[in-house]
């Protein structure tokens, strides 16, 4: 399994570029996938194995327990609802941080499968949140972006803080 990095891995803010899909992202991909299913994971960016590349895998099964896994090659947002919820996320690069975020309820996704078709995915609620999730972690927003400097600053401080 590839090794993941630790926010504040400067690789963690920079913006992947869409690129013509060949054996480079497919092997990326591929780490994606072995690392996913070794954190059982609900997603993962390409900058969490510290390759800044336009590649995520997201879980699509709305059971959470469930694993579902696609790969998406230079995924792309065409739409989300007006509607926002709020849920719980967290990122694999600070691990045991976890805080509540709002989203839009759905999102459509366009994307490169592993053999270059390109589809667009309607997804709704759980699987929603983690393709958005991730591909804002592929544009080089990490999740915490999404909350006051107040309370970021809190959190990351309580990160430093932790044993180990």
């Amino acid at each position: 399994m590839p090794e993941v990095i630790l926010y504040p891995d400067p690789r963690l803010a920079r913006a992947a570029r869409p690129r013509p899909l060949d054996a480079g992202l497919l092997e990326i991909g591929a780490q994606l996938r072995a690392a996913a299913e070794a954190l059982s994971a609900y997603g993962l960016a390409a900058a969490h194995i510290g390759a800044v590349e336009p590649v995520v895998l997201v879980s699509l099964a709305a059971d959470r327990a469930k694993r579902d896994y696609r790969l998406l090659f230079n995924p792309e947002v065409t739409a989300t609802a007006a509607e926002t919820a709020r849920g719980i996320e967290g990122s694999v690069s600070m691990p045991g941080v976890e805080i509540e975020i709002v989203r839009p309820v759905w999102a459509e996704i366009a994307f490169e499968e592993a053999d270059g078709h390109r589809q667009v995915l309607r997804l709704e609620n759980w699987p929603a949140r983690i393709a958005l999730h991730e591909i804002e972690q592929m544009q080089g927003r990490f999740f915490l972006e999404h909350l006051s400097r107040l309370k970021r600053d809190m959190l990351v401080r309580k990160w430093r803080k932790r044993p180990g």
